[in-house]
């Protein structure tokens, strides 16, 4: 704008200061005298020089003189450093690793169901009961012959104590009271087998197989359990944050389905990149005191990939860029009684974002004011008039 105003002020005062000039130049350019021509031009130039002097000279004397000159007006801020942390934001599924199905270990009929869906074992209890087709008698036969057995090999012993007997008298009854054994053993694991207790503390989610039905060994489902209390976050994560992610990082977790927030660590990082969709696999322990977490709810994360306990951040939205493409922001300094102040153009490095503010790595210090609003008008070390 102030070129334009130049422009016209210097051809006004051309035109007044040479009344004929436009006449004449066209008299010269229809004569078509190339040196008459040239000649004019150079004149006007000379004339064109002295009033743009003149000009600046007047443009000086107006800057001192005039006290109502207009100065951009800006609004600022002040530096804090702050505790910083950066989020990764992912998706997960809420697990446990004791939610089982539990199978018998024994083929029979299931004689007797203890518990019902719902209610709260013991490590160790008793679930339910298998027909155990005779081996508890069988049992009893095999306990008597390893007492005599026991009691054969007692004797024989003090006989061969006392040189009496042979040798091969003594092993016989050695073998036969610890194969007698062997087998006393052997029935009672098999014997144990036909109890179905809980492998861990928890709650009977589902009775699966009814009373009285016949249950195969290994095949046939018969109860679900579940343990509420060791609850945990299975999750995916792109193999670029390996580094960034370890053992005890903050997480922080949202369950949309509870309307609930929760707050967890980083217990496991995998140890394995799944060569599908190049990732790694982690697990966050979550706590579930008021037992809503169930397993393979979805759950939302960030997890805390960065730490700065003196973090500097500003509004994203005040930072410029200058002619080389850096990015800048303008402090203030040499404030007056009539704020007015000075703006000094820094060149800054940035960092992680937060929202709406981002992390300055370089180039601002806490306590620094900075423009907040009007730096698109102002140039570096310019005064600038700052309102509140």
């Amino acid at each position: 704008m102030k070129k334009i105003i130049y422009t016209l002020i210097t051809t006004f005062l051309l035109v007044a200061c040479d009344g004929g000039s436009t006449q004449s130049v066209d008299k010269l350019i229809e004569g078509k005298n190339l040196d008459k021509i040239r000649q004019k031009r150079t004149d006007i130039l000379s004339r064109y020089d002295a009033l743009g002097e003149d000009l600046i000279k007047l443009d000086e004397a107006i800057g001192q003189l005039d006290t109502l000159q207009k100065v951009p007006l800006v609004t600022t801020i002040t530096v804090t450093d702050t505790l910083f942390k950066h989020y990764i934001d992912l998706q997960g599924n809420v697990e446990t690793k004791q939610n089982i199905v539990i199978y018998p270990e024994f083929s029979g009929v299931l004689t007797k169901v203890l518990v019902r869906e719902g209610q709260n074992v013991s490590k160790g209890q008793t679930l339910a009961l298998i027909d155990d087709g005779g081996l508890r008698q069988q049992m009893q036969q095999a306990e008597a012959q390893a007492t005599l057995a026991q009691t054969t090999f007692d004797r024989q012993s003090r006989l061969w104590d006392q040189k009496i007997g042979s040798e091969i008298q003594y092993l016989q009854a050695k073998t036969s009271m610890e194969a007698q054994a062997k087998l006393v053993d052997q029935l009672k694991s098999q014997l144990a087998k036909t109890a179905v207790k809980a492998s861990f503390s928890g709650v009977v989610d589902d009775v699966i197989t009814d009373q009285g039905q016949v249950v195969m060994s290994g095949q046939s489902q018969l109860f679900r359990l579940v343990n509420l209390d060791d609850m945990y976050v299975q999750a995916d994560i792109p193999e670029n944050y390996l580094s960034k992610i370890v053992i005890n990082s903050e997480v922080q977790i949202e369950i949309p389905s509870l309307g609930k927030s929760y707050v967890g660590k980083v217990r496991q990082v995998g140890n394995f990149i799944n060569p599908n969709n190049r990732s790694f696999s982690v697990e966050i322990s979550v706590p579930n005191p008021d037992k809503l977490l169930r397993p393979n709810q979805i759950a939302k994360l960030l997890i805390n990939d960065y730490t700065n306990p003196n973090g500097i951040l500003i509004p994203e939205n005040i930072i410029k860029e200058n002619s080389l493409n850096q990015k800048i922001a303008y402090v203030i300094s040499n404030t007056d009684t009539q704020n007015e102040a000075t703006v000094t153009e820094v060149k800054l490095e940035l960092g992680y974002t937060s929202g709406v503010f981002i992390e300055v790595t370089s180039g601002l210090k806490a306590g620094q004011k900075i423009v907040a609003e009007g730096s698109k008008n102002i140039e570096n070390q310019q005064r600038v008039k700052i309102i509140q």
